[in-house]
């Protein structure tokens, strides 16, 4: 439920960065070529699941979804942020952690503004 106007623009600004992420991690299993030993489905499946359990609670603007949401991102942030610190600042990995934290940091002005008076 969305108790104030600004809330439908943080809720949709939540759910375009969260489309933003799903889609990072589908590119960046393909890209750079993927290794051949492993199973591209399973990889997928690893990345993909805890986020997409998410999205009825993102499309609804949920305020608990979205605090859960939250503690999920901390775990795919910090990876990316080891990630990209490994790779000395590769662009996926580090654009991977920006979009992280601005999905993160837009869900909490989301919950700031959408809270019952």
């Amino acid at each position: 439920m969305l108790h104030t106007g600004r809330a439908r623009k943080t809720r949709l600004l939540c759910q375009v960065l969260y489309g933003i992420l799903v889609a990072l991690l589908v590119i960046t299993t393909f890209f750079p070529a993927p290794d051949p030993a492993l199973s591209l489905p399973l990889v997928l499946t690893v990345k993909l699941v805890p986020l997409l359990l998410f999205i009825p609670l993102v499309a609804r603007g949920d305020n608990r979804g979205l605090i859960w949401l939250s503690f999920v991102l901390i775990f795919y942030f910090m990876q990316f942020v080891v990630s990209a610190w490994l790779t000395q600042g590769a662009l996926a990995p580090s654009l991977n952690a920006l979009v992280t934290l601005l999905l993160f940091v837009s869900a909490m002005v989301h919950l700031k503004i959408n809270r019952p008076e």
